[in-house]
């Protein structure tokens, strides 16, 4: 199993370094500390030797290994997230009778504590993950993991936190000892505690280690001088009497409120005038922190490192390799030119992550966040409108069942439940609906930019693509969807709505912006080809898991290029990494461009091996199967890795960002627990790309009703009676002139 880490590792990492030589706010004018609490906890269970290496493999090299530190009964240091057992280890299956009451800090706390136990007891007990959202796979067959198995490491900096010394000296387990024996044989960094006595015990002992005092929540209460830690935050001159820096949570430097950003407190810049470093600790990419940060825990770091105020001096991390790209790859970086040979970043539906998709807002933001093609999803109305929006069905992304749910039906053709749809309402209607903006994992409480969900406007075809040139967006991708339904069974040509709305803007000149023509259907896209210019991706719904030759040709008389899912590239077993396909070699050979789809940043959207990190997913799809563009819902997190210096770096990084290998984690579970392995995805047929030629357009204009028919007098002909009515008007009229 050991050897299966060491060499997955290998696989992952290369050529970790300390990050480039930067200018920092903080104390010391050097980069931030990236501390790994109990290693990559992320992932593994803390402080496993699993989590402890990985940390330290693909992290900074400077990277700090953060031991919470417990004691059993015999004096045996380990290494464990929480004072009690249960929640991180086996112990109770083991010790069904081992569970006790005792008073910590004024709370009665029931369960299984370590200073119950000897290390002997503890040999057969096991790890477990203790937050239900990450992999349990690992549970039940990693042991406890001794102090000295951390510093066998050798970590670039060690860190030992003592959260409970007051409790174990109640138990005639004294910390301070332990501390001070240890320290002459191995270098310890930094101590943190929130017990102001305990720091004090070793204040002036330890020279080379810094001592840092851990505050918690602003109205618990500091055991020693029972203040509460919002009163000594106050006064941190105080603090520097025993200790040399302050461990705090990240909401007391950057508060939020119904999880969006208030401005930023004075904390950092009032420690560093005492002399006081920072660190800041609960970061964690399967735990939001903000809406404001999009589901990207990059943009977390570089809220706390890279402002124009301040930066912390580290920060604590269940996910040490994400803290470690901020601060080498994305921190000082303002790379806004272009990027040769960078895949195209591809929205859907604007920046649908942030606002309502294909919303005024969701294109705005889009070209404020770099992407290289904005698209429009064309709808028509039903008086031939061409408009933007994701769906020919209103219902999911609008208000459309509230304000029109008389025109609600079912339509076989388009999907099985009914619907509001485009063609039944007026473009005059469509304008007085409300967008709405998705939350794809609104069930796991993951909601997009709730504050903003109804903001925006529905736009016409002709107003995005006025909008894509006056702001010279670098293309735009037209997507045409049931373009024969619209056709043969409500007369809308939405081929035609399309061409006639390039050429108004004049996109058909061949200006230096692109266009992509994007259609499930080939005949769609077979239209086109008058159009030089125009470059047509075939969009491929369903997952497949490899295409022959002779379909790889087929595509190619048609398109030049196909939007793939994501699993027809990487293909998930329980969420993690199985296997590669090689479809987009198998394109590229026939030199037709591959384009993956869709990225989002919620860590639910991924599979484990890329660390809750969507930049990490980026990367493989990028570096690892070489897609020629990403259509993602966040075109910013896409940008800001394709523009950093650890995309393509011109010379060996000091820090690099690798494609996860397929099949990586998996090769490190038990065999007994290895999932089942599931069928090859099916292969891509002829029926799935070449589709039959559009009908013509149908004339199912509404007729106008039939004339009455005029009844003569008794005897008169047609003729006749209209020859006596002529008569009479041109009498009539001749009166009207002379009474005139």
């Amino acid at each position: 199993m050991v050897r299966s880490l060491v060499f997955f590792l290998i696989l992952i990492h290369r050529a970790l370094a300390q990050s480039s030589n930067k200018h920092w706010q903080t104390l010391n004018g050097q980069a931030p500390l990236v501390i790994a609490r109990g290693g990559y906890s992320g992932v593994f269970p803390d402080a496993s030797s699993f989590a402890l290496s990985f940390a330290k493999s693909t992290s900074l090299k400077d990277l700090a290994l953060f031991c919470d530190l417990q004691m059993s009964n015999d004096g045996m240091g380990f290494c464990l997230t929480d004072l009690r057992l249960q929640n991180s280890t086996n112990i109770a299956d083991l010790f069904p009778k081992g569970s006790k009451t005792y008073s910590v800090n004024g709370e009665d706390l029931n369960g299984w504590f370590l200073v119950d136990f000897t290390s002997k007891q503890l040999l057969n007990v096991s790890l477990t993950q203790n937050i239900y959202t990450r992999p349990s796979v690992f549970d039940g067959f990693l042991p406890l993991s001794l102090l000295d198995d951390v510093v066998g490491l050798r970590p670039g900096n060690l860190w030992i936190n003592v959260q409970y010394n007051s409790f174990y000296k109640q138990h005639n387990v004294d910390m301070v000892p332990y501390i001070l024996e240890s320290a002459k044989l191995f270098p310890i960094d930094y101590v943190s505690s929130p017990e102001i006595g305990f720091l004090k015990s070793l204040s002036g002992k330890l020279p080379r280690t810094k001592l840092v005092f851990r505050f918690l929540d602003e109205d618990a209460e500091e055991p020693s001088t029972k203040q509460t830690y919002g009163d000594i935050l106050k006064d941190l001159k105080s603090v520097t009497s025993f200790a040399s820096g302050i461990l705090v949570p990240k909401n007391q430097i950057w508060p939020v409120e119904n999880l969006y950003l208030k401005d930023h407190t004075s904390l950092v810049k009032d420690a560093h005038k005492q002399g006081l470093e920072v660190f800041a600790y609960g970061f964690a990419n399967d735990l939001p922190g903000s809406y404001n940060y999009s589901y990207d825990p990059s943009a977390e770091y570089l809220q706390f490192i890279d402002n124009s105020d301040f930066s912390v001096d580290g920060v604590l991390t269940d996910f040490p390799s994400t803290a470690s790209q901020a601060i080498a790859c994305f921190a000082h970086n303002n790379n806004t030119g272009p990027v040769k040979e960078k895949p195209l970043v591809i929205t859907h539906n604007g920046a649908s992550g942030i606002y309502a998709g294909s919303t005024d807002l969701a294109y705005q933001k889009a070209v404020d966040d770099g992407a290289d093609i904005i698209d429009c999803s064309v709808q028509l109305s039903k008086d031939g409108v061409p408009f933007c929006q994701t769906s020919i069905d209103l219902i999911s992304e609008t208000n459309a069942m509230a304000a029109f749910v008389s025109r609600s039906s079912q339509v076989l053709q388009i999907q099985a439940t009914s619907g509001i749809f485009s063609f039944d309402l007026t473009w005059s209607e469509v304008q007085t609906l409300k967008p709405m903006l998705l939350s794809p994992y609104a069930e796991a409480s993951l909601l997009r930019n709730p504050a903003f969900k109804n903001a925006g406007k529905i736009v016409s075809l002709t107003d995005f693509l006025d909008f894509a040139k006056e702001k010279a967006a670098p293309g735009v991708l037209i997507n045409i969807q049931n373009a024969a339904f619209l056709a043969s069974q409500k007369g809308l040509d939405i081929v035609d709505a399309v061409e006639k709305a390039l050429t108004k803007v004049g996109f058909d000149k061949g200006t230096t912006q692109q266009v992509l023509i994007q259609s499930d259907d080939s005949s769609v896209l077979s239209k086109f080809t008058r159009y030089p210019t125009y470059k047509r991706v075939l969009y491929i719904e369903d997952i497949v898991g490899r295409a022959a030759k002779p379909i790889v040709k087929e595509i190619k008389k048609f398109a030049d290029a196909v939007n793939l899912p994501r699993g027809s590239l990487a293909k998930h077993t329980d969420g993690f990494l199985a296997s590669f396909t090689n479809l987009v070699e198998m394109m590229h050979s026939a030199n037709i461009s591959v384009y993956a789809s869709v990225f989002r940043n919620e860590f639910m959207a991924f599979a484990f091996d890329f660390f809750s990190d969507p930049i990490m997913e980026i990367s493989t799809f990028v570096d690892g199967f070489g897609v020629d563009g990403v259509v993602t819902e966040f075109p910013g997190t896409a940008n800001e890795y394709l523009r950093s210096p650890c995309f393509k770096p011109a010379k060996e990084p000091g820090y690099a960002i690798l494609p996860a290998a397929p099949g990586g984690l998996l090769s490190l579970f038990p065999p007994e627990l290895l999932p089942p392995a599931q069928p090859p995805a099916p292969a891509l047929t002829e029926a799935d790309i070449i589709d039959p030629p559009l009908p013509k357009v149908a004339d199912v204009a509404p007729k106008q009703p039939a004339a009455a028919p005029v009844s003569l007098p008794s005897g008169q002909s047609v003729n006749s009676f209209n020859l006596a009515l002529c008569l009479g008007m041109l009498v009539l009229s001749l009166v009207l002139v002379m009474s005139s």
